[in-house]
C-alpha cells in the first residue's frame, strides 16, 4: 500500500468514526433523559461494568463521571461474578457497556445484580438485545458500520459508547448542579487544579505577614514596611478598610519631588484607587490583573473592602500559576 492509499485509509477512519458519533444527536431521547435522571438521583455509587474494549471504554466512563460529581467505579464482570459483587450495595446503580447486548460474562452479572434489585442503564448497539430488554434504561449506541476495514475490530462503536458515555456525565453534572468550584475541589493536582486554584489558596493571610498603615503614618514608617514586607503597602482606616495603597515606585516619586519627606504622611504620596482581588477570584486573574497594570502584588478585601490578606506574585509564581 503507497502513501496516498495509507492517508486515505487513516482518513475513512475519522469519516467513519465521526458521522457515527453525529449520529448519537438523534439518539438523545427520553431513554437519555430517564438514565440522567437515575444518575442524578442516584444514594450510592454508579458501578461501569464492559467486556474487551467496552471494558476499556467502561473504565473512561466511571473516571469521568467521579471526578465530575458523581462517585464511580469499574467492575470487570468476570471478577464479579467471583467474589467483587460484595462492593455492590443496594443504592447502587450499574451501567453496561455492550455492542451486542448478549455477552455471555455481563448477562451472569446483570442476573445477579437484577436480583439485588439494584438498577441498570445499557449502552448498547442493539437495543433489542437481552441486555437492553432486563435493562432499566437502554441508551442507542449503534453504529452503521466500524471503522475497521473487515467491519470486525471496535472502533466506531467504542467510540460511540465513549462520546455518549461524555454527554451522560455532562448531562448529569448539569443536572446536579455541579460548579468549577466542585471541580476544583476534586482536580487539586497537576496543570488543570493550578488553573482552577483561588486566590484564597495562595494570599498572605498572616497578621504579621500582611502590610497595612493607616493613612497618618510617615513615609519613614512606609520605607520600612515596604522594605520588610516586599514592597507593597495597603492604606486602612479604623476599620481596615483599603483606602489606598503605597509601592516603592509611589515613595520614589513622591521624594524626587519634595523635601523633609521623612515626616510627612503616607496618604500624601499613596495611591488612592488601588486595584484590589478578592479571595474567591482565580489565582489566574489576580495574575492577569497584575500583568495588565503593572503591580507585583494586589491587597485582598471582603465585600466591605476591609482588608483580609494580600497575594504577591512570587506567590502566584510559587504555586505554578504562571
Amino acid at each position: 500500500m503507497d502513501r496516498r492509499e495509507l492517508v486515505e485509509a487513516a482518513r475513512q477512519v475519522v469519516h467513519l468514526e465521526g458521522r457515527a458519533v453525529l449520529q448519537l444527536e438523534d439518539r438523545i431521547d427520553e431513554s437519555f433523559i430517564r438514565a440522567v435522571e437515575l444518575l442524578a438521583g442516584l444514594k450510592g455509587r454508579a458501578i461501569v461494568s464492559g467486556v474487551g474494549k467496552s471494558g476499556i471504554i467502561a473504565r473512561k466512563l466511571a473516571a469521568t463521571l467521579t471526578s465530575t460529581g458523581t462517585p464511580a467505579f469499574f467492575l470487570h464482570p468476570v471478577e464479579g461474578v467471583h467474589g467483587d459483587l460484595g462492593m455492590v450495595l443496594r443504592d447502587d446503580l450499574l451501567i453496561m457497556i455492550s455492542k451486542s447486548g448478549e455477552s455471555d460474562e455481563l448477562y451472569e452479572l446483570l442476573r445477579v445484580v437484577k436480583r439485588l434489585g439494584v438498577s441498570v442503564i445499557a449502552l448498547t448497539g442493539d437495543k433489542e438485545s437481552t441486555l437492553a430488554r432486563q435493562a432499566d434504561v437502554a441508551v442507542d449506541v449503534s453504529v452503521e458500520e466500524e471503522a475497521c476495514p473487515h467491519d470486525l475490530a471496535p472502533t466506531a462503536s467504542t467510540t460511540a459508547a465513549l462520546a455518549m458515555g461524555d454527554a451522560l456525565a455532562v448531562a448529569v453534572l448539569l443536572e446536579k448542579g455541579f460548579t468549577p468550584d466542585d471541580f476544583a475541589k476534586l482536580h487539586p493536582g497537576g496543570a488543570l487544579g493550578r488553573r482552577l486554584l483561588r486566590v484564597a489558596d495562595v494570599m498572605l493571610t498572616d497578621p504579621q505577614k500582611v502590610p497595612s498603615l493607616p493613612r497618618h503614618a510617615t513615609l519613614r514608617e512606609a520605607m520600612l514596611e515596604i522594605a520588610y514586607k516586599r514592597g507593597t503597602v495597603p492604606i486602612v482606616d479604623g476599620e481596615r478598610r483599603i483606602i489606598g495603597v503605597i509601592t516603592a515606585g509611589d515613595l520614589t516619586r513622591f521624594i524626587d519631588n519634595q523635601e523633609e519627606f521623612f515626616h510627612r504622611h503616607v496618604w500624601e504620596a499613596m495611591n488612592p484607587n488601588p486595584k484590589t482581588v478578592t479571595a474567591d477570584m482565580l489565582a489566574a486573574e489576580a495574575f492577569y490583573k497584575m500583568e495588565h497594570y503593572g503591580v507585583m502584588a494586589l491587597p485582598v478585601r471582603d465585600e466591605e473592602n476591609r482588608l483580609t490578606g494580600i497575594v504577591h506574585l512570587h506567590d502566584l509564581m510559587r504555586a505554578r500559576v504562571v
